[in-house]
């Protein structure tokens, strides 16, 4: 990572923090399809963003000009930092009155940096990337196609993430145009980067997958077609997880509900003896069973309102059966899970009414584990003096037989008493910048957060 870019200045910051960063490499296929999606959902999403970006080149700008030139007519002001020559000042887009270009000198560390920066009070978003250098490639050496070139680093939509990097790259705009530092200082003073309502990150992440989907589509077939096509796959993974993360985020109550409810349903698929496959899938069910509804996001539980007003609160959530997760082929079959995690053991649910065995049990599991994840959430805030596990199992005892299956609410209080006997579970963040592990592989936590009797 170079000193003093923009990268390594972010990473610097949270090195050591609760909340560390989650690096990757992508190829150039994939953050070109990425940076083209989050781009052209700025002529969908309101707020006049301000957009800021590092092309390393100025060729690789002109590439890009007319499309920066569209962007130009929504946003309030656009910023292009490349290495200059190669007609960067010439083309048409670069002489309109909210377009400023910033020619890097040689040796600056964003000369190796692809970045997009996106920030307004209704739509952020960030690609943050250095290119590898020789020496990173190995023995192999740098590639000659230049579909091949590799890129460290991450993208996310988090408001608070992508200000941050702003703020890092207005100052860095400020050693070349101190006028300019001081008009998006401004701009930014002004702003508040609030979240995305559930309808526009539904949205951007539709449009996100479609667009890597496309590019995948638009591979040759080479002997290079499998890494390029893995790269592809785990970035669409990645922008569901992101989208899961942001939506518990939201939810200031209940932050860690995709990350308990994985753990929880995972040690219930073990103590099932479900086999590895299946226990698997429900994992990563659980770490996306919220993104059916999409509506709602944003809202958080009343404090004023009781402990059984919340709980009912969070039930009366109709879960749609089609879910943003049907666009991936490859997740199908999670799809399905989630979609039906809202049946009832006695056909009075949604969306189809399926009773009994009639409902899949990866679909009974999550159902039952997400109501009691939710209830031990509110119970412990609570000011009741009784145990928010055996509250919260109570609860899901009463809906034995009619809501939930009976078998497994058997197999919950099993799991309840293990907690209350010491046993601890772990709830784990994936590590975002690696989903191919969700589909084909393992992962180290990311962080381990303990979900035990209190």
């Amino acid at each position: 990572m170079l000193k003093d870019s923009i990268l390594e200045k972010l990473d610097r910051a949270h090195r050591g923090s609760k909340r560390p960063l989650n690096f990757g490499v992508y190829y150039k296929n994939t953050l070109v399809a990425l940076c083209h999606a989050l781009e052209d959902f700025i002529l969908e999403s309101e707020g006049n963003p301000v957009t800021i970006a590092a092309f390393q080149l100025g060729k690789w700008y002109l590439q890009e000009a007319d499309r920066y030139g569209e962007i130009a007519q929504v946003a309030s002001d656009i910023v292009i930092m490349a290495a200059s020559g190669t007609g960067f000042s010439e083309h048409h887009t670069s002489q309109l009155a909210n377009v400023t270009l910033v020619g890097l000198e040689p040796g600056d560390p964003v000369a190796e940096e692809w970045h997009l920066m996106i920030l307004s009070p209704q739509y952020t978003a960030m690609v943050l990337c250095q290119e590898l250098s020789a020496a990173d490639y190995g023995a192999k050496g740098q590639p000659s196609e230049d579909k091949e070139r590799k890129f460290y680093g991450f993208w996310t939509f988090e408001p608070d993430l992508v200000r941050e990097t702003v703020e890092l790259a207005i100052a860095h705009i400020g050693g070349y145009d101190r006028e300019l530092e001081q008009k998006l200082t401004s701009q930014l003073e002004k702003m508040t980067s609030g979240q995305m309502s559930g309808k526009d990150l539904g949205k951007v992440v539709s449009r996100v997958v479609k667009y890597l989907q496309t590019s995948q589509q638009d591979l040759p077939d080479a002997s290079d077609r499998q890494v390029l096509d893995e790269n592809l796959v785990s970035n669409k993974m990645q922008a569901f997880l992101r989208m899961a993360q942001l939506i518990d985020r939201a939810d200031a109550r209940n932050p860690m509900a995709a990350a308990e409810v994985a753990t929880i349903s995972e040690a219930m698929g073990q103590l099932l003896d479900l086999p590895a496959w299946q226990v698997k899938r429900l994992r990563l069910a659980g770490l996306l069973h919220r993104m059916a509804p999409l509506q709602g996001v944003e809202e958080v539980l009343s404090a004023s309102k009781s402990a059984a007003q919340q709980v009912a609160m969070q039930e009366s959530t109709e879960i749609p059966k089609a879910s943003i997760l049907r666009i991936m082929p490859r997740l199908q079959a999670i799809a399905q899970i989630v979609a039906h995690q809202t049946e009832s053991w006695d056909g009075t649910g949604q969306p189809d009414g399926l009773a009994y065995d009639g409902i899949p049990l990866e679909s009974r599991i999550l159902g039952l584990v997400a109501s009691f994840q939710q209830r031990v959430t509110i119970y412990k805030d609570d000011r009741s003096r009784e145990n928010p596990l055996t509250r919260a199992l109570a609860d899901c005892q009463a809906q034995a037989g009619a809501k939930f299956d009976p078998k497994l609410v058997e197999s919950l209080e099993l799991l309840v008493r293990g907690l209350q006997q010491g046993l601890s579970l772990h709830a784990t963040q994936p590590k975002i910048a690696a989903g191919m592990w969700l589909l084909d592989g393992q992962s180290e936590p990311e962080a381990q957060l303990p979900l035990q009797a209190t």
